[in-house]
């Protein structure tokens, strides 16, 4: 059996490439998706729907172009991995994280435990909480295994 896996959150750092390889070395049956991890590009998704001088409206545009790809993976998955870095207030990863619970997604959350406490409903609502790319690895070998 293939499982799709959909990565969510944090952009900056290779975690999903981590977790992709990690996957691969180990001949693990799944197939990874992902929301648009150019930011450039994700903030510039509506740009040919309107011009917009107003950034409110050019990222409420943006947003809702983007949710046509976000949404579909979110409930096409059969198990999400949600990414909270370190350096930035992913508000992205905090509302999928929200909406996998809402349609009774199961999802890993990975994130260090200097957040712990910011994200104690998310990580309430998870199956796992990793802190490691390889420890996300580690539960998707067991969880795939036949």
């Amino acid at each position: 059996m293939s499982w799709t896996v959909y990565l969510s959150g944090e952009i900056h750092t290779d975690w999903r490439q981590q977790i992709q390889k990690g996957s691969a070395e180990i001949n693990l049956p799944i197939q990874f998706t992902s929301a648009v991890t150019d930011h450039q590009a994700s903030d510039a998704a509506g740009d040919h729907l309107m011009e917009n001088e107003n950034t409110f409206w050019r990222d409420h545009q943006s947003a809702k172009v983007n949710a046509l790809r976000t949404r579909h993976m979110v409930e096409s998955c059969d198990i999400a991995v949600v990414r909270f870095g370190d350096q930035y207030k992913q508000w992205n990863a905090a509302f999928d994280a929200g909406l996998l619970s809402a349609l009774g997604k199961r999802y890993i959350t990975l994130h260090d435990d200097t957040i712990i406490h910011a994200l104690k409903e998310v990580d309430g609502a998870a199956m796992a909480w990793a802190k490691t790319p390889q420890q996300v690895v580690e539960i998707l070998r067991h969880v795939t295994a036949e």
